[in-house]
């Protein structure tokens, strides 16, 4: 329940075992490679060089022909499976196996090609579509569409504009000659397809009629034949493109046992590229390499007797405090507070060095929801849906996080269900009412939303002056361990006294202790402050404290709003189901109307609960800033990799 103490690792071995050595820290999963920090002024470190990046770049070429490959299965022949299904195990062997990785690497090729050609098919069809469309406006022209102007006779195809009638395209032509023909042969909304035949002399002047009239020649030369026979080939290849495209997809279609092959590549180029990202990072002067990282301080006698065979010199040392903002950060909690990691990475990890703030806010954090919700019925299902991904998926990672977290807010929101004795509202009081039932049933209940709000307001407003209080105690002790003891007095304990002096006084045994207080904190700053500022001080240090205080503490009445929130939508839902006194009509009603407040109540109780540790909490003592452990392993996306 901490953060993992890490140390600096330096290793230095021949540059022939290096594939096998970080091999071997994949393996153990416990080493995060990083830059060397090297003088590049000292002799020492002259002979340095960077490996190149080679294995770096195929390793990424092949993991995006194994994903692009998976992308196009998954659309011809999606994967079976569902979102509760857990990953399938595989060995360390099996993943490395060389073989299996070449037979995967040949069937991702053939993937990638099949839809490679079916993309040039699409190409090819687009080409001939726009042919047909070009050649379709003169199918009923019996000429050829090579035909050429002769010796004494000019023949041309062209268009004019639709709004061009005919009957003076042909009387401009009469001004050009009588030795002129023009036919229409087609016409659409924007063009007239049309032949034009006239004697030699005369081609020039009846060109120039025509094209003040919008003449535009069609460009159809390369084209032998007639319109009609070259539309039937067309045809034809078009078809027979047709049938190569769906023989191709149907070929993909009945790929789909291929789809362990490829996740088992997909996952052995991952742990490839991983690997390679990390050598990059690496050092060589030829003969030897340098590796620098981070190992936790439990793990490393374990990497140490690994290494022992090896001939290699290293040497390891915990981080300097100059060097905390440079060292990664791994939570280590128990079953109970691991969830809360996904609260925590959400915000931002705590810098090494300080404290983890799982373990000090899970109880908060669950209670607090558990008091927003507070519904008997929703707590059986947020267990209910979390378990069963739990036990069904065994997830990892933020969705392990997730259902965990769901599974004890959850308890949390029954629990206090019990204690408000909501069941998705008063669902059963409206039931056996509209079932006719002579005394309903009422569950009991030490306190509800409606009757009692300003209790609750009140015990909402303690459990975040509780919060606060152990904020303040953990700043308190942080500061005394650095040995800063007179800044824990001013600012914690000094208001401790105060605060011990309001309660004593409202419970009318003395105000002497908050008069102390009072002293104290008018002491604080005319001790530590110089000049005006001892003045300045006293009002700045009141001000900012009364406020903050209060400030703080009221953001905790929004617990007691959501509860009411909650409580009475559900009821509303109820109550309008029960209207027309039928129970069909109630159920659907009833369980719409919760199944709506539910998914709202789920996201809005954990947006206010994050703000309430982020904001009220984290603000006593909370340091961010820390960056991730992110070792060298071999961490699948498809498959749970067992040694």
């Amino acid at each position: 329940m901490a953060i993992v103490a890490m140390k600096r690792l330096r290793l230095a071995a021949m540059a022939g075992d290096r594939d096998k050595l970080l091999h071997l820290l994949q393996t153990m999963g416990c080493v995060e490679v990083v830059e060397p920090e090297l003088d590049p002024d000292d002799p020492a470190w002259a002979g340095l060089t960077r490996p190149d990046g080679h294995g770096l770049a195929e390793a990424r070429e092949r993991q995006t022909e194994v994903r692009r490959a998976i992308e196009i299965l998954q659309h011809y022949a999606p994967a079976k499976g569902g979102f509760l299904h857990p990953k399938p195990e595989l060995g360390e062997e099996a993943l490395f196996d060389r073989e299996e990785a070449r037979r995967a690497e040949e069937t991702a090729a053939e993937i990638n090609r099949t839809d490679r050609r079916i993309h040039t098919i699409h190409g090819e069809q687009a080409k001939l579509a726009a042919q047909r469309a070009a050649l379709a406006p003169w199918a009923t022209l019996d000429l050829p569409l090579e035909a050429d102007s002769g010796d004494q006779v000019t023949v041309q195809l062209g268009t004019l504009p639709s709004a061009v009638p005919l009957g003076q395209a042909e009387g401009a032509l009469q001004t050009a000659g009588e030795l002129v023909q023009l036919q229409e042969i087609s016409a659409d909304r924007e063009s007239r397809y049309c032949l034009l035949v006239c004697h030699n002399s005369q081609a020039e002047a009846a060109l120039e009629a025509l094209k003040e009239l919008g003449w535009s020649r069609a460009n159809l030369r390369d084209w032998t034949g007639t319109a009609a026979e070259n539309l039937d080939r067309l045809k034809r290849e078009s078809e027979e493109l047709s049938r190569e495209e769906e023989q191709l997809k149907g070929r993909l279609a009945g790929m789909g046992d291929c789809w362990p092959r490829l996740w088992r590549l997909a996952d052995l180029t991952a742990v490839t590229v991983r690997r390679e990202e990390s050598r990059s990072r690496l050092w060589d002067t030829g003969q030897t390499f340098f590796l620098e990282g981070w190992v936790p301080a439990e793990q490393w006698p374990g990497l140490e007797q690994a290494l022992a065979p090896w001939p290699c010199a290293w040497e390891v040392e915990d981080p300097a405090p100059e060097d905390y903002p440079k060292v990664p950060v791994k939570l280590k909690n128990h079953r109970l507070t691991r969830p809360l990691n996904m609260v925590t990475e959400m915000y931002s990890l705590p810098a090494y060095g300080t404290v983890d703030p799982n373990p000090l806010m899970a109880p908060f954090f669950i209670l607090f929801y558990g008091v927003m919700m507070a519904d008997m019925g929703y707590g059986l299902v947020m267990l209910l849906l979390g378990g069963l991904v739990l036990w069904k998926k065994r997830p990892g990672g933020t969705l392990g996080h997730l259902c965990g977290l769901l599974v004890l807010c959850g308890i949390s929101t029954f629990l206090m269900g019990v204690v408000t004795g909501g069941f998705f509202g008063d669902f059963l009081t409206q039931l056996t009412t509209v079932l006719g039932m002579e005394e309903p049933i009422v569950l009991p209940a030490l306190f509800t939303p409606l009757n009692d709000t300003m209790m609750i307001l009140v015990g909402a407003m303690c459990l975040g002056f509780v919060q606060i209080i152990t904020g303040m105690a953990i700043s308190a002790v942080r500061k005394v361990r650095a040995g800063n003891f007179m800044d824990a007095f001013w600012e914690e304990i000094t208001w401790w006294v105060v605060f011990l002096g309001l309660g004593l006084m409202a419970a009318g045994v003395t105000p002497l202790v908050l008069y102390a207080g009072l002293v104290l904190v008018v002491a604080g700053p005319l001790i530590q402050g110089k000049g005006l500022g001892k003045i300045t001080g006293i009002f700045g240090s009141l001000y900012n404290h009364v406020t903050g205080y209060f400030g703080d503490i009221l953001s905790y009445s929004r617990l007691m709003a959501l509860m009411l929130a909650g409580s009475v939508i559900a009821q509303v839902f109820n109550t309008l189901g029960a209207i027309p006194g039928n129970v069909v009509i109630f159920l659907v009603i009833s369980l719409a109307g919760n199944t709506l407040n539910f998914g709202l109540n789920l996201l809005g109780c954990y947006v206010h609960d994050l703000r309430l540790q982020c904001l009220e909490f984290f603000g006593k003592f909370y340091e961010d800033g820390g960056r991730p452990f992110q070792p060298l392993d071999l961490k699948a996306q498809y498959y749970d990799i067992v040694k």
